[in-house]
């Protein structure tokens, strides 16, 4: 596998490690000198969006190799049967962005500012964060991709309409899942991308007049992902690789199990096997 081929598993690395890095350094006693409460929200914020672009380089250049290249730029196309991941990866950009926009946009909330406030805020910020990877990307073999950065854009307003349209985020879910094969189990669960999938939900539970019947655990799937990719090569004599649109009848877990424990992470990761599918290969 090339380090080009790990373009969609590395941008799902990027996003779960940023969440967990981005965690941390909030809740260090050194975040007090960066985001102490007597600080305008302002600087904060400032602060914030300077942390999330050096680590973003930082990582960037211990693991990515940026800035050891002329910058360059290329066009990857989109979904194609001959691109890189089948177009999986441009799903990871707008996926993660748009998560990255809800993640700022609940910090800043708990930092008082007015909740369209926020949520504006929070897709600059994602926006911006993943700006800083695709240059820095220009700076190494990736290459700027004008498809990336496309699909960060449109996270970003994904991130920002649904933020602000509260009972539509009601009914409409952006998710991400992983499940992995028993038969072929990936030590590396992250970077095991031929069994990630991302999907939109459309939840029976925000529509009224379903809502207080028994459909209202129902939800309807609409997903994309791509198999066979990672390890393609054009020498070998036959080509297994998928490209995979389906549709689905699912639970809606959240609201399955919000009796024992709200939570609001299964708004954004979708819990393998709790769905039917109706699956199509478009190669």
């Amino acid at each position: 596998m090339t380090q080009i081929k790990l373009s969609a598993s590395r941008i799902i690395s990027f996003s779960l490690l940023f969440f967990l890095v981005m965690f941390l350094l909030i809740a260090s006693p050194a975040s007090a000198l960066l985001f102490d409460d007597d600080l305008p929200r302002e600087t904060k914020v400032r602060n914030l969006n300077l942390l999330a672009a050096g680590a973003t380089l930082g990582w960037g250049i211990i693991n990515w190799d940026y800035f050891q290249k002329s910058p360059q730029a290329n066009s990857e196309d989109w979904f194609g049967r001959e691109t890189d991941d089948g177009g999986a990866d441009k799903l990871g950009h707008l996926y993660t962005t748009y998560a990255l926009s809800h993640l700022f946009a609940s910090i800043y909330d708990s930092w008082d500012y007015p909740r369209e406030e926020a949520l504006r805020l929070g897709s600059f910020s994602a926006l911006g964060t993943m700006t800083v990877m695709e240059l820095g990307d220009s700076f190494s073999d990736y290459g700027f991709s004008y498809e990336d950065m496309i699909m960060n854009c449109v996270g970003a307003a994904a991130g920002y309409w649904l933020g602000s349209h509260p009972g539509w985020q009601r009914r409409l879910d952006l998710r991400f899942e992983y499940a992995p094969s028993l038969s072929n189990f990936e030590s590396d669960v992250i970077t095991d991308y031929e069994h990630h999938k991302y999907l939109l939900a459309l939840k029976a539970d925000g529509f009224e007049i379903i809502a207080d019947s028994p459909l209202r655990y129902l939800e309807l799937h609409i997903g994309y992902y791509s198999r066979g990719y990672g390890d393609y090569k054009s020498s070998q004599p036959y080509d297994d690789r998928e490209r995979i649109v389906y549709v689905g009848v699912g639970l809606n877990v959240g609201k399955a199990i919000e009796g024992v424990w709200r939570t609001r992470i299964f708004d954004y990761l979708q819990l393998p096997y709790t769905y039917l599918p109706v699956e199509h290969d478009l190669n």
